[in-house]
């Protein structure tokens, strides 16, 4: 084993949801052998006991559809334990969103492969989700600042470079992102617009 690669390792927090049997406990001592700090739940919870880096679980009949958080956008992996394979398992196994997978009975071999895989795998995960965020962000406040900018063309009778540059020097001036600019004028022209229509309820 790569000594380095066993280092990186150590100390990572593990919940096992799995009953004290021959292969509860067979998985428990190897992930112990790794260095992890593991816990054991049983039986399965409502919630995992936080903080934790990855999850061990049983997939099988009885637990499908008892353990909520494995839907749950956690920010940890998550490895399957599954009896046998036909088309429900693996529909179950697909919809947990699992990263790794072990077949019982449970074979050392198998552990620290799956573990290494799965938290690889929620890490490059958890970067995908920072872009697509950033992306998101980044769309809206375009969109935030087109609409204030066409708000102040028609409302200020400017061009639209000279509607950007207001957005974008006021964004300067109080030293905050140009999109919450962008989103003041657009609530403040909301507000105003509410106002004139209760004011012509009221006439």
């Amino acid at each position: 084993m790569n000594a380095a690669l066993i280092q990186n390792l150590r100390n990572t927090r593990i919940a096992v949801v799995h009953p004290r049997d021959q292969d509860g406990d067979d998985l428990v001592r190897q992930l112990q052998r790794i260095g992890c700090q593991v816990q054991v739940v049983w039986p399965p919870p409502a919630q995992l006991p936080q903080p934790l880096d990855a999850v061990f679980f049983l997939l099988d009949r009885d637990t499908r559809s008892s353990m909520p958080w494995r839907m749950a956008d956690l920010n940890i992996a998550h490895i399957a334990i599954v009896d046998y394979e036909n088309p429900t398992v693996l529909k179950a196994l697909l919809d947990s969103s699992a990263h790794g997978v072990l077949v019982r009975p449970i074979r050392a071999s198998g552990v620290l492969a799956n573990l290494v895989l799965a938290l690889s795998m929620r890490g490059y995960e958890s970067r995908l989700l920072a872009k697509i965020t950033k992306l998101e962000d980044t769309l809206r406040t375009r969109r935030d600042v087109e609409k204030a900018t066409r708000l102040l063309m028609s409302l200020r009778n400017l061009s639209e470079d000279e509607a950007y540059q207001f957005i974008r020097k006021q964004a300067t001036a109080k030293r905050v992102p140009i999109g919450t600019i962008a989103g003041s004028i657009i609530n403040a022209h909301a507000m105003l617009a509410e106002l004139g229509r209760d004011d012509g309820k009221d006439r």
